[in-house]
């Protein structure tokens, strides 16, 4: 049946080696870009695509809209109203640079030259704030349908060996025991988990894990890794997944 695989092994691009990567869900090849500056609405956009089983990346401004959208997504939620690069030039970049990702654009304006503007660009939708976020969910499964990505809301569970990530139960299991990961431990180890064998930088996770908002340092990725890694592998006897790459961030491997 066409695209049963996707059900048991993440897709892996084109001209790339896999690494060894385990079994995932069909939802974890499922990653929707929220880009939106405003906190509030981000976070309730993120929380509703989260739990409908999507893995969501965020972007505040146009430059990490563009950023991530190069990186590679299966949609893209796109605010008009983006700092620095708008939402009609985040489109009309990533359409002239070839990217297809389907995109949904979101506008405080209900000016019906903005929506045709933003469709001729190549927005495959338009919603108009304000809006419930139920129904954002509801479009972006209606668009993925459409453009051949079918979501089925599902359990999400990333398996690599003895090591289980579990994400509609936010747990994290070695050989079936919990593991004990506090909120950040697990969205650390998630955030890298999705990425397995790719170096993310120490700011990059602090854009994922603890927000664009966070007015920490570095260092509290550190901190986190250190007690991740205590926790998986002196306490739970699991072999090094998560490796320090000097000077830039961490990577993780197949334990």
């Amino acid at each position: 049946m066409p695209g049963a695989n996707l059900r048991r092994t993440r897709t892996v691009p084109a001209g790339r080696n896999p690494p060894s990567l385990g079994t995932y869900d069909v939802m974890a090849s499922l990653r929707v870009l929220v880009a939106e500056d405003d906190p509030a609405i981000r976070e309730l956009l993120v929380h509703h695509l989260s739990r409908d089983g999507f893995i969501t990346v965020e972007a505040p401004d146009g430059n990490a809209a563009l950023r991530h959208g190069r990186d590679g997504v299966a949609l893209i939620v796109l605010d008009v109203g983006l700092p620095g690069v708008d939402g009609f030039d985040v489109a009309r970049t990533l359409r002239r640079e070839g990217h297809s990702a389907p995109i949904l654009m979101l506008t405080a304006r209900a000016d019906e030259i903005d929506r045709i503007v933003g469709l001729e660009l190549g927005a495959d939708d338009y919603v108009v704030k304000p809006f419930s976020p139920r129904e954002i969910v509801a479009r972006v499964r209606a668009i993925l349908r459409r453009s051949g990505q079918p979501h089925e809301p599902g359990p999400q569970l990333l398996r690599f060996g003895r090591l289980e990530i579990d994400d509609r139960a936010r747990e994290v299991r070695v050989d079936g025991n919990s593991v004990g990961l506090k909120p950040r431990e697990f969205a650390l180890l998630r955030a890298l988990a999705d990425r397995p064998g790719l170096a993310l930088s120490r700011d990059a996770l602090l854009e994922r894990v603890w927000g664009y908002d966070f007015d920490g340092d570095q260092r509290t990725v550190d901190v986190h890794v250190r007690r991740l890694r205590m926790k998986l592998e002196e306490q739970s006897g699991l072999p090094a997944c998560v490796h320090t790459i000097h000077g830039f961030g961490y990577k993780f491997t197949q334990p």
